[in-house]
Formats: structure tokens, C-alpha cells, sequence
């Protein structure tokens, strides 16, 4: 029987993964592929208005029809890179190669050339499903000891290390490991919404608004790229999450990670597992937003000091590194409280007739400033830690996985009155 549950569940978060992953992905990737051969057709009409005697009218009329060939070709095929291309973005820029001038390609929409491909997200995905699971399976002590000091404060002390000591004497060293299966199945969801949603995100926020105007309120579009994926991956993690707290509070709840599942959803419901989903936004949405936002600042911040094309492999993985722990320690002191009030939503059931708004106040008011900032030392420790690892790695993963073709916001170009791009 908990076998056949723990089996019906994994197939409930795959197929939910699988069919966000279609919706938020796929269907958007045709519409815009679809969307880009306007763009050409339109792009192409107006160089032709512009250019007046110099074709003849036979040859306009031959590249309008050559051009409606291949946007008739995409039409018929939900895939239509199969048919007449190895992948989208070869077959946009040979339409652009063939149609547009050379002063024209520089005016087309060059960002999304190599972000139209579904395989790209799925190996920022990928990638970030490995660094997310990975640094958190590592620092599963961390938090447990600062899980522990949240929910009891009394008996664990605010030092990490004492803490952890008493833990192992009471326990055993084992108890320093609780949570870990639904730890690295959470994550694993998690990273890949956060990692690959961010970038496909901040490639549509390019798209709708352009590169120019992009990369003047950059700022503006990693924060609402990265509010929008991590809310994706939370919706993932929830239930897990609630399952790994209400292991660490209370050991003796089940036996497994997968038991603690089931016996969650059979005695609570949904709504038993996504009872933490409200203080996990909280905590997860700025924690992401300001993760994103100083990482990628620290980085413009350091190459505008050191050349990158200088650097080594080793000093690219070290300004991640860097850039990273920065990030997580902003991060850390941001999400904080949502943190503290996530441990406490998760330590027992709702009281009787209490919902999910009432507890968040009461637990608020019961905390009060000092109480949300309890165990701050150890999640600091954590969190930047865990922050620094994760870039320092994803660089590297993303190269391995051929995910090299992001956008870059950064003030590379200038756009004149008369709409011609110029890279600086």
C-alpha cells in the first residue's frame, strides 16, 4: 500500500512537472517562433518600402513569396523545425541571412536567435536541478540544526555548533541527515523551475520589450524574472518541504521520507501539504529576487575591473564563487522571518477553525522582530554558503550541458533616433 501511494505521487509531481513544462515552455515557444516570422515578413516589407526603385517589382514579389513559403512551412507543423530546419533558430537566421541587409540583421531581434530552441531551457534546467538538490543535500545539517534552534530555541543554544552537539548526543549523528530524501526531490523540482525559468523568462521580458529597454531597467527584469520562476518552483517544493520539517520537529512522525509523505496526504490532505505554501513564497520569492538581483550585479561590478576574456576558467569560477556568497548573505537577511514562520506553520496542525492568514499573524505576533531573526547565525552560514556553491558550479554545468546562449542585459549597444543598432 505505501508503495503503491509513494508510486501514485511520484507520478503526480512528474506529470505535473511535465505538463507545466508544456504549458509555460512549449505553447509559448511556438507562439513566439510563429510571432518572430511576422516580425520578418513585416521587417522585410518596410526595408522594401524603404529601399523604393532600387528592386524592381518582380523581384519583390519573389522574396515577399519566398518569405511567405517559409512562414506557410511553420504553420503546418507544430514542430516546425523538423521539417525544414535542425532547429529554430538555424531556420530564423537563414531567413534573416537571406532577406534582411547586413544593416538590417542588426535592427532584428537577435536576442531570441538562440533561445528558441526548447532543448536550451531544458539544459538551464537541468542544470540548475543539480546545483539546487546537490548544495542543499550537502548542507542538510546545516539545516536541520537551524530548523531545530527555530522550533525549540530554549533547548538548542544559538551557536551552530553546540547545537549540533546536542542533537548528535541525544540522538545520534544519523538525525543529522532527517529530511534528506524529500530534501534532494524538492530541490531537484525546485532548481530546475528557478535556474531554467530565469532565464526563459528574462528571455521573454527581451522580446516584449526589447534589447535597448531591457537592459536600461535590467534591474526591473531580474527581479520580476526571478519572482516569476521561483514562484513556479515553489509550488513544486511545498509539499516536500512541509514533509522534511515535519521530520526534523518531530523524529518519531514516520519511519521515511516516503511514509512521511503518505501519511501527510492521508491525514491532512492538500492542504496539509501545502499548508507552508504561503510563508514559502514569502520567504523563496524575495530570497530569489534578491539572490538574482546582487549576483548579477556583483558580476557586472567585477568584469568592469577584470577583463573576462583574461581570465582562466579557474578565475571565472572564483568571481562566481564570490559573487555568490555576496548574494546569498543579501538573501539570507531578506528571508529570514518568512523562514523562521515556515518552521513554525510546519511544527504542528492548524488549530481548529484557524486558516492559513490567522496562523501567519499569530505566529507573527508571537515572534515579534527578534524572534524572526532566531537562528540567523547558522542560516547565514548556510545560505551563503550554499549561494556560492550553487554559481560557482552553474557556470560550469551550463557549459557542460551546452547552455551557453543566455541573455546578457548589459549596456553593450546603443540605439540612435534612427532605430540603428551600434555595438559599443
Amino acid at each position: 500500500m505505501k508503495l503503491t501511494r509513494a508510486i501514485s505521487l511520484t507520478n503526480f509531481f512528474v506529470a505535473s512537472s511535465a505538463l507545466g513544462f508544456q504549458v509555460f515552455v512549449l505553447y509559448p515557444w511556438h507562439k513566439e517562433l510563429d510571432a518572430e516570422f511576422e516580425k520578418l515578413k513585416k521587417e522585410h516589407l518596410r526595408v522594401l518600402d524603404k529601399a523604393g526603385s532600387s528592386l524592381s517589382a518582380q523581384q519583390q514579389k519573389a522574396m515577399a513569396d519566398e518569405l511567405n513559403e517559409l512562414k506557410n512551412k511553420s504553420s503546418r507543423s507544430s514542430f516546425p523545425f523538423v521539417n525544414h530546419a535542425p532547429n529554430a533558430s538555424e531556420a530564423i537566421s537563414a531567413a534573416k541571412d537571406k532577406f534582411l541587409p547586413t544593416k538590417e540583421k542588426l535592427m532584428a531581434t537577435a536576442t531570441t536567435e538562440n533561445l528558441t530552441s526548447v532543448s536550451l531551457y531544458a539544459r538551464y534546467a537541468l542544470a540548475g536541478a543539480f546545483c539546487c538538490s546537490f548544495t542543499h543535500a550537502v548542507l542538510t545539517p546545516v539545516d536541520v540544526v537551524k530548523t531545530r534552534i527555530q522550533l525549540d530555541p530554549v533547548t538548542y543554544s544559538s551557536s551552530l555548533s553546540k547545537s549540533a552537539r546536542h542533537i548528535v548526543s541525544a540522538e545520534g549523528s544519523g538525525a543529522l541527515l532527517t529530511g534528506l530524501g524529500p530534501t534532494i526531490a524538492g530541490y531537484c523540482l525546485q532548481g530546475a523551475f528557478k535556474f531554467g525559468g530565469y532565464e526563459y523568462f528574462k528571455a521573454r521580458a527581451v522580446d516584449y520589450l526589447g534589447q535597448s529597454t531591457a537592459s536600461n531597467h535590467r534591474n526591473a527584469v531580474y527581479l520580476g524574472s526571478a519572482a516569476a520562476a521561483e514562484f513556479l518552483g515553489d509550488i513544486a517544493l511545498c509539499p516536500f518541504e512541509s514533509v522534511r520539517i515535519r521530520l526534523v520537529s518531530q523524529p518519531s512522525y514516520a519511519t521515511d521520507s516516503v511514509s512521511a509523505l503518505a501519511k501527510l496526504a492521508r491525514e491532512e490532505g492538500i492542504g496539509g501539504l501545502y499548508s507552508g505554501l504561503s510563508p514559502i513564497l514569502l520567504k523563496q520569492i524575495p530570497y530569489t529576487m534578491a539572490t538574482f538581483l546582487v549576483y548579477e550585479q556583483a558580476i557586472q561590478t567585477a568584469y568592469s575591473v577584470i577583463d573576462k576574456r583574461e581570465l582562466p576558467s579557474i578565475g571565472v569560477t572564483g568571481i562566481n564563487l564570490g559573487a555568490g556568497l555576496v548574494a546569498g548573505l543579501a538573501a539570507a537577511v531578506v528571508s529570514q522571518p518568512a523562514d523562521t514562520m515556515l518552521s513554525k506553520i510546519n511544527k504542528e496542525k492548524a488549530g481548529s477553525g484557524e486558516g492559513t492568514t490567522r496562523r501567519l499573524f499569530r505566529i507573527a505576533s508571537e515572534l515579534g522582530l527578534r524572534g524572526a531573526y532566531t537562528g540567523m547565525q547558522a542560516r547565514a552560514v548556510m545560505v551563503s554558503g550554499m549561494t556560492a556553491v550553487q554559481f560557482g558550479i552553474y557556470g560550469d554545468i551550463k557549459k557542460l550541458f551546452g547552455a551557453t546562449d543566455g541573455v546578457e542585459l548589459s549596456q553593450s549597444y546603443v540605439v540612435d533616433d534612427d532605430s540603428d543598432r551600434e555595438y559599443a
